[in-house]
């Protein structure tokens, strides 16, 4: 099937790479514009235009959608079916009418559930046992098409939402292939999501990091695992602030008031909360590295 494309970060490389690779004649690639990047802010490539470029598939990256230029380069391209994941843009009925076979997306949550930017860390934010990956065909609201397919899996103890994306990044290119092939062949059917179900996933920030040692430990730990890789959770701890990473459960009851330093040893950093305390594994210091929070704080005594 000839087939136009829309992404940017690594999350949909992978569904590009694996689209090109069953067969389909990818005929064109959308992604976000180069940005800079580190200190040297030098312009960086997306993930999805350096595998395009290396796929020998056109690149190009529009800045804007609506003012006509994208529908004629499309209609000029004639796809039978744009795909869409993780592009970062809505786009515009005039775009929507184009592939005859019609326009689909791969989202990063089980819809109608976590609609939005952040669908995987908002999933881990919240304690979810459960997630997937949904394809859906696209409409002019966000992630409100009827779905065509999906595919769970398990949020495993101890995962972070880094973890976790590159796990259904990998769904995401499995369902997508599995979801163009039943379109090829007519088999496809949309079904209505359930609109008193839906959920939002806004973008994370930075307000989002500092903990509240005065919630559970079940809400610490689902918090510090969601934040990492990016914006991580925070604590100042003895004047100084800690990015934290690797946070489990630890005791049920504690004579510690929430926020106090229980213990700081070779088990990592414990810290007293609503319901008992929290184990931290890592940490970093401003300026510092990430490293286990024994080997710090055994440089770095408390007290």
């Amino acid at each position: 099937m000839r087939i136009f494309f829309m992404g940017t970060p690594d999350f949909a490389e992978i569904s590009l790479r694996a689209v090109h690779a069953a067969g389909h004649e990818v005929c064109g690639v959308f992604t976000q514009p180069d940005r800079p990047k580190n200190r040297g802010m030098k312009l960086e490539m997306s993930a999805v235009k350096k595998a395009a470029l290396e796929l020998n598939i056109p690149v190009y990256q529009p800045t804007k959608l609506r003012d006509g230029t994208a529908e004629a380069l499309l209609r000029d391209l004639a796809p039978e079916l744009i795909v869409v994941v993780a592009y970062g843009r809505l786009l515009p009925k005039a775009l929507l009418d184009i592939p005859p076979k019609g326009c689909i997306n791969i989202h990063g949550s089980l819809l109608p559930k976590y609609r939005g930017s952040a669908p995987i860390q908002w999933a881990v934010l919240n304690g979810e046992r459960e997630t997937g990956v949904t394809a859906q065909y696209l409409a002019e609201a966000m992630d409100a098409g009827d779905v065509i397919g999906v595919k769970k899996t398990a949020v495993f103890p101890g995962e972070t939402s880094g973890e976790l994306y590159q796990r259904m990044a990998g769904l995401g290119a499995e369902l997508l292939v599995e979801t163009v092939a039943k379109i090829e062949d007519g088999t496809a059917v949309g079904i209505a999501q359930d609109e008193t179900q839906v959920t939002f996933a806004p973008m994370l920030t930075r307000e989002l990091s500092p903990v509240d040692w005065s919630k559970t430990r079940g809400e610490i730990v689902s918090q510090i695992l969601g934040l990492d890789p990016w914006p991580t959770a925070t604590a100042e701890l003895n004047g100084v602030n800690f990015k934290l990473f690797r946070a489990k459960a630890g005791s049920e009851k504690t004579d510690k008031a929430p926020g106090e330093v229980v213990a700081a040893g070779k088990n990592g950093l414990e810290v007293a909360c609503a319901d008992g305390t929290v184990v931290i594994a890592e940490v970093q210091a401003p300026g510092g590295k990430r490293m286990s929070a024994a080997d710090y704080f055994r440089g770095h005594p408390l007290c």
